[in-house]
């Protein structure tokens, strides 16, 4: 049963705000929970082009990923929380280059403490709810949340950018029962007439303004293709990128105005930048087993990380 602090949606609303920013997030935002009308053609339309690739999971769950009562029965709000992992420090070494989110710990380990924390105090402040957190793990459209949520827009890199802060964030989503006050969503776009990102892109993988064809996506063909070779296509189209990419974050104006994160568990590991080539070539997969047991580079696991080493490797000693 609620509190008599916090029965109200005002009380609420400014409780959940506060808590969620002493846990460490940057931003909170919230929507009511309601049917993704305008994603609804354009994931299909997206789905139908190819632009997954072969990440088949994007085709499971379609309705789940408009409707968020499918996913918590009588869902009245959409949270969105953002947590900055922008690095004071970034890779300097002549070693292969890897996205800064993967600089730290597993973010989704990080985050997910947080959320279920949040949530455990929500139903101790609040009383008998219902809801359930999501980061990455679940078919939630998190940039279209966090767009209603007044967050910011999504820009023509296809990112969520914030226009006092940047894109440099992760975005978690939590769905719940309860009713708050919501934002207003975020309706204008910033991005203006600029064409930094589609201009920065290796591999054109950016076709049209915040469409981008995924399977054309370095941080896709490093991380999330799974087979044995990559595609030929894209030889000497790499930059250097072992593990993501950040090609169109860097070059976006409105990431002048990324500042450091403030997370411990996000600190680099050392050999992220320290490491040069020959080191990760030589590395054993013991050895990455250990050293990155706790980093986002695991999930490529020994023999991705090998096999994006050769690839890139490959135009410099001008064979495949």
């Amino acid at each position: 049963m609620a509190t008599s602090r916090l029965n109200t949606t005002r009380a609420r609303t400014e409780w959940l705000k506060s808590f969620s920013a002493t846990l460490g997030f940057d931003f909170c935002g919230i929507a009511r929970a309601a049917f993704l009308d305008e994603d609804a053609y354009r994931l299909e339309a997206w789905l139908n082009k190819g632009f997954h690739g072969k990440m088949a999971y994007m085709e499971n769950h379609f309705d789940k990923r408009l409707d968020p009562t499918l996913l918590v029965p009588g869902a009245q709000s959409v949270v969105t929380l953002m947590l900055n992992y922008y690095p004071e420090e970034q890779q300097v070494t002549d070693g292969p280059k890897i996205s800064k989110y993967a600089y730290g710990m597993d973010y989704h380990e990080v985050i997910r403490q947080k959320l279920n924390r949040l949530f455990e105090e929500m139903k101790t402040v609040i009383g008998d709810i219902s809801g359930r957190g999501f980061v990455d793990s679940a078919p939630v459209l998190e940039r279209s949340w966090a767009r209603k949520s007044g967050l910011g827009w999504v820009g023509k890199n296809g990112n969520l950018i914030n226009k006092k802060a940047g894109s440099f964030f992760f975005i978690a989503t939590l769905i719940t029962d309860v009713a708050f006050d919501y934002d207003d969503p975020y309706a204008k776009d910033y991005c203006g007439s600029c064409t930094r990102c589609l201009d920065a892109c290796p591999t054109d993988a950016i076709v049209s303004p915040a469409v981008i064809d995924g399977s054309k996506c370095i941080s896709y063909l490093t991380i999330e293709l799974r087979d044995e070779l990559l595609p030929q296509e894209f030889s000497g189209k790499m930059d250097n990128w072992m593990f993501g990419c950040d090609a169109c974050q860097d070059v976006c104006p409105w990431n002048r105005f990324s500042t450091p994160h403030s997370t411990p568990e996000f600190s680099p590991v050392p050999a992220i930048f320290n490491f040069s080539s020959a080191d990760w070539e030589m590395m054993t997969e013991d050895i990455f087993r250990n050293l990155l047991r706790n980093s986002p580079v695991k999930r490529t696991k020994w023999k991705g990380i090998q096999r994006n080493l050769k690839f890139i490797r490959s135009r410099e000693s001008g064979s495949r």
